[in-house]
């Protein structure tokens, strides 16, 4: 199953599909958020669907939006893999390197995305992103910080590299935090259907031509390390979001242009969907 919320935005609507038949939600909860996960929502949605419980709705020529309502944290781990650390002028990390997204960058996976004003150094990343399905603080081990998780999804965690490295004083967030600069979905995929994240395809192109092409395999620090060493730290409540590092093969490496207005981002994960945004200046 993979749940996700269609409509315009403000608007969506939860829903779960198989991948042939789709079932609204709404008689279970009015949105995909933290509360619907802390509840075990995933499950009981699934079950109901199945049980032929819950209406069916038509998702052609619905928009998609994000698969999860705003959630309260956007936690993003950098230079994750080791290739891309290098291509950033980096030694692969001992510990997981953390910033943050303000939460309202997260928009749709095909809404546009809006470079700033004067920007020239706008910049892709695909990455693996994890949902906190449940309160996670001290936990004891990565051997249980799974449990945490609801589920994964797509993001693209687009930077700024000029305010994340010249402007930031050294802290990355400048150049993370504009609006729309975390396209995110199509859906959320339990982890009861995908396992822990590894193994999985991971993918960019720019104008149809390959950007990064890896494997979540390759993450130095998996999602269960990942969320473990987050919640020694911070506390991780339900409807979360982690993005968990992207692999070589940005804008920032000088092998490919930073990104102008008019072309076109495609990137995906194996068994999680492929976003498609547009890229355009800002007003």
């Amino acid at each position: 199953m993979r749940f996700q919320r269609l409509g315009q935005p403000g608007a969506e609507i939860p829903v779960v599909s198989d991948g042939t038949t789709t079932w609204d939600l709404r008689r279970l909860t009015a949105d995909i958020d933290g509360a619907f996960l802390d509840a075990d929502g995933l499950a009981r949605a699934a079950e109901a669907a199945g049980a032929g419980e819950l209406p069916t709705v038509d998702p052609a020529g619905m928009r998609v939006g994000a698969p999860i309502a705003r959630p309260t944290a956007v936690i993003c781990i950098g230079m994750n893999y080791a290739a891309h650390a290098r291509e950033s002028g980096s030694e692969p990390p001992s510990d997981i390197v953390v910033f943050y997204k303000h939460p309202n960058t997260v928009v749709g996976p095909d809404d546009a995305v809006i470079m700033p004003p004067g920007s020239t150094t706008t910049d892709w990343e695909v990455e693996l992103a994890a949902v906190i399905g449940k309160r996670a603080s001290y936990l004891s081990s990565p051997a249980e910080a799974l449990d945490y998780v609801a589920g994964f999804t797509v993001a693209n965690d687009v930077s700024e590299r000029e305010y994340q490295l010249q402007r930031s004083l050294g802290q990355w967030s400048k150049g993370k935090s504009f609006a729309t600069f975390n396209p995110l979905g199509p859906w959320l995929v339990p982890t009861a259907s995908i396992g822990d994240g590894s193994g999985l395809g991971i993918w960019s192109t720019v104008n149809g031509e390959q950007r990064q092409k890896s494997t979540t395999s390759d993450l130095i620090f998996s999602v269960a390390e990942i969320v473990y060493r987050l919640s020694q730290f911070t506390v991780l409540e339900p409807g979360d979001l982690i993005n968990t590092g992207t692999p070589e093969g940005v804008g920032l490496s000088g092998r490919f242009p930073y990104l102008a207005p008019g072309d076109v981002v495609e990137l995906g994960i194996d068994g999680l969907g492929q976003q498609r945004t547009t890229v355009r200046a800002a007003d």
